[in-house]
């Protein structure tokens, strides 16, 4: 059983940066591909970003370039540092833990002004 907890979001100008971290607790985090996603009102729950357990990453093409995810499987968390961001980046963003049919977060909201 793992247990994911977010934290980060808020409200934040158009350009601006926001870091989402997510505390995992259990003991076999590092076992696990991560993952955020993000859910904007009216759509579908969409992957964001992921890295596997050895680190490798993949992201969905509207934020390559902008947005970094990152682990430290000693502090049992991952990260997304989200830079430029714009509007249409708004959306609660849910931590992720072994794939959609995995563990999930409460989620966190982040909301972009123009």
């Amino acid at each position: 059983q793992v247990r994911l907890v977010e934290s980060g979001g808020g409200l934040v100008q158009a350009g601006g940066s926001l870091r989402l971290s997510c505390a995992a607790s259990g003991d076999r985090f590092s076992i696990y591909a991560m993952g955020w996603y993000r859910q904007a009102p009216g759509k579908q729950r969409s992957l964001v970003a992921a890295i596997t357990r050895g680190g490798g990453t993949n992201y969905t093409d509207s934020v390559k370039g902008r947005f970094t995810i990152s682990r430290d499987n000693a502090k049992n968390t991952v990260y997304l540092q989200m830079n430029s961001l714009k509007p249409e980046d708004t959306a609660v963003y849910y931590c992720n833990a072994a794939g959609r049919l995995g563990y999930w977060g409460q989620g966190t909201q982040v909301t972009v002004s123009s």
